[in-house]
């Protein structure tokens, strides 16, 4: 996959993403990973779904949408009204394979709920 996303459709925000990248606690490997070689771990107890990631993610991993009933169910107390206050909305990865471990995800959320995780190979 390319940079910008399916169909060619980006909504990177190339400020935000100036910024994550400029940001001295950026974690992975600048893009330089081979795709999938890491993969962004989304917490869903502190994920308030405001699409940071969205924006500055420049291989489109990131979606924000609904959460699953059966997963926002088994969320603490907190996290689910938190949650609820934010339209029952988080941030989903459904092309993870595709990261290259830029880290902008990480520096930009403000809730502080995105990691980097080194895939093992199997």
């Amino acid at each position: 996959m390319s940079p910008g996303g399916p169909g060619g459709k980006s909504s990177l925000d190339a400020d935000k993403a100036r910024k994550a990248a400029a940001h001295p606690d950026r974690p992975g490997q600048q893009c330089r990973a081979p795709a999938g070689a890491f993969r962004p771990v989304v917490d869903r107890r502190r994920c308030e779904g405001k699409a940071d990631c969205v924006a500055v993610c420049p291989y489109a991993v990131f979606e924000v949408g609904p959460i699953d009933e059966e997963e926002y169910r088994a969320l603490p107390l907190l996290s689910r009204l938190k949650l609820r206050a934010h339209g029952k909305k988080t941030a989903h990865t459904p092309r993870l394979d595709a990261c290259r471990a830029c880290g902008l995800c990480v520096v930009a959320c403000p809730e502080k709920a995105i990691t980097l995780v080194a895939v093992t190979p199997t």
